[in-house]
C-alpha cells in the first residue's frame, strides 16, 4: 500500500493481494512446506531462493503478520516469536555473549528485569540500570565491552518516559544500537524510529491483539543501524547480507536453535488485531485520561501517575514525544497492601489479572504478583510498592469505569 496513507488507514489495508480474493491472510497450519524437487529445497534453505522450509524457522501467515508490522515501524524487517519474553530475550541475546555488558533502563517489565539482572549474569553478561532521564549516568555507564543500551518507551510501571532522541545520540556515539520496548504505546502512537530507535520489540499479547487471545511478541530492525560497522560481536558470517544482518543473525541462530516461533494461529489473531488498533488506542487513551482526572479529584487515591496529567513530573517530554496521546496505563497509591486488595476486591467490572493492553478494564497489584519474587528494596528500584495499583483502562464507556472505581473507593471510606 503507498505510504500517502496515514497509519490508521494502512492498519486496515496494508496487506498483499491473497489467494483467492481473500481480504484476510490464510491460516497456514502446517509445520513443514514440499518441493517438487531436491534441488529447490536446497536453495531455500540456503537462502538462494525464496520459500518457505519449516514452521519453527519461516511460515507465510507469521511472514505476514512481519511484513505488516515491519512496514507500519518503516523497518527493513521483523521476526515474530512465541511471546514477549520470547522476542525481548532473542533481540538481546543476539547482540552478546560471555562477557559483555548492556546498560538498560531501571523502569521495566519483571520478566525484562530478570532475566538481564538474574539469569544472563549466569551466562557471563553483566547489565548496569541507570534512570533514564540521567543522560550523564548512561553516558558513564557504557564501557568498552557494552553491546546495547535497552529501554522502554513508557516504562511499566513507573510510567517514566525516556528522551529517546537524547539515548539514541549517546549510544551511537558509543557505537552501539539502541533497543526500545514499545508495548505500551504501539507504533500508532509512537513511532520510535523516528526518535533514533534502532530496534522495536512488542509484546504483541497486548494493545496490538488487543483481545487477550494469543499471546506472542515481535522484533522490528529498523535500518538505522550499520551493523558492519557497529561495535557488535558475532556477525561475520551475517555481514554478507547487508541491512538484514541483524535480523539474518537471528533468524539462521537463535530463533531457529531456540525454537521461539509464533504459531501460525496466534500471527493470524495479531493480523486481526492490528486492523482495529487506532480506534483502540485513542479509546484507550481518552479512558485513561477521563479515569486519571477523576482520581485526581478523589479524596482517597495518592501519587495518581499518568503521562497525559500535568502533575506528571514528565508531562511536557510526553506532551512532545506522544503527540497528545498518553496511553491506557496509569497507576495510583492506596494506604497499604490490604487496603489494596479490598479495592481491587470490591471492583465489579475491571478484572483482576496479569496483563495490559486488553479491551477491557483490568487492574493489578503488582508488588504481590508480577514482581513477588524481588525483594523490597529491588521492587523500590523498579518503582514498585505495597500500596501501588497498576490499571490497564479498556474501552468501555468511560462513566461505567468511573462509577466502578468510585465505588469501589467508597467501600474503603
Amino acid at each position: 500500500m503507498s505510504d500517502n496513507y496515514n497509519l490508521d488507514t494502512r492498519l486496515i489495508h496494508e496487506s498483499s493481494d491473497y489467494e483467492e480474493g481473500a481480504v484476510n491472510k490464510p491460516i497456514y497450519q502446517s509445520t513443514s512446506f514440499a518441493y517438487d524437487t531436491a534441488e529447490e529445497l536446497s536453495q531455500v534453505f540456503k537462502q538462494q531462493a525464496p520459500g518457505f522450509t519449516y514452521t519453527r524457522i519461516n511460515n507465510p501467515t507469521v511472514a505476514a503478520f512481519e511484513e505488516r508490522l515491519a512496514n507500519l515501524e518503516d523497518g527493513v524487517g521483523a521476526i515474530a516469536c512465541s511471546s514477549g519474553m520470547a522476542a525481548i530475550a532473542t533481540a538481546i541475546l543476539s547482540l552478546v555473549e560471555q562477557g559483555d555488558h548492556i546498560v538498560a533502563g531501571n523502569s521495566l517489565f519483571g520478566g525484562t528485569y530478570s532475566l538481564l539482572q538474574k539469569d544472563l549474569p549466569r551466562w557471563g553478561i553483566d547489565s548496569t540500570f541507570i534512570d533514564t532521564s540521567d543522560l550523564e549516568s548512561i553516558d558513564s555507564a557504557i564501557n568498552d565491552r557494552t553491546r546495547l543500551v535497552y529501554l522502554e518507551s513508557l516504562g511499566n510501571p513507573k510510567l517514566d518516559i525516556p528522551d529517546i532522541k537524547a539515548v539514541s545520540k549517546i549510544a551511537h556515539e558509543n557505537n552501539i544500537p539502541l533497543l526500545v520496548d514499545n508495548t505500551f504505546l504501539t507504533p500508532y502512537i509512537l513511532q520510535v524510529k523516528e526518535w533514533g530507535a534502532d530496534i522495536v520489540i512488542h509484546s504483541t499479547s497486548k494493545y496490538i491483539n488487543g483481545s487477550a487471545n494469543s499471546i506472542g511478541g515481535i522484533i522490528v530492525d529498523l535500518g538505522t543501524f550499520n551493523w558492519q560497522d557497529g561495535d557488535t560481536s558475532g556477525f561475520d558470517d551475517y555481514y554478507q547480507f547487508g541491512p538484514f544482518a541483524y535480523l539474518a543473525k537471528i533468524r539462521q541462530d537463535l530463533f531457529r536453535n531456540l525454537g521461539v516461533c509464533s504459531s501460525p494461529y496466534n500471527a493470524s489473531m495479531n493480523i486481526t488485531g492490528l486492523e482495529t488498533l487506532a480506534v483502540r488506542m485513542d479509546k484507550h487513551c481518552q479512558n485513561a485520561l477521563k479515569l486519571a482526572e477523576f482520581l485526581a479529584e478523589h479524596s482517597l487515591p495518592v501519587k495518581i501517575n499518568y503521562p497525559g496529567l500535568a502533575t506528571h513530573s514528565q508531562h511536557q517530554l510526553a506532551r512532545k514525544q506522544l503527540a497528545g496521546k498518553f496511553g491506557g496505563v496509569l497507576t495510583f497509591g492506596l494506604k497499604d497492601q490490604e487496603q489494596c486488595f479490598k479495592f481491587i476486591n470490591s471492583l465489579k467490572l475491571a478484572r483482576n489479572l496479569a496483563n495490559i493492553g486488553d479491551i477491557r478494564t483490568l487492574v493489578i497489584h503488582p508488588a504481590s504478583t508480577i514482581y513477588w519474587r524481588l525483594d523490597e528494596d529491588r521492587q523500590r528500584e523498579l518503582g514498585v510498592t505495597p500500596s501501588l495499583v497498576r490499571v490497564s483502562v479498556g474501552i468501555e464507556n468511560p462513566d461505567d469505569i468511573i462509577k466502578d472505581f468510585s465505588q469501589a473507593l467508597d467501600i474503603l471510606n
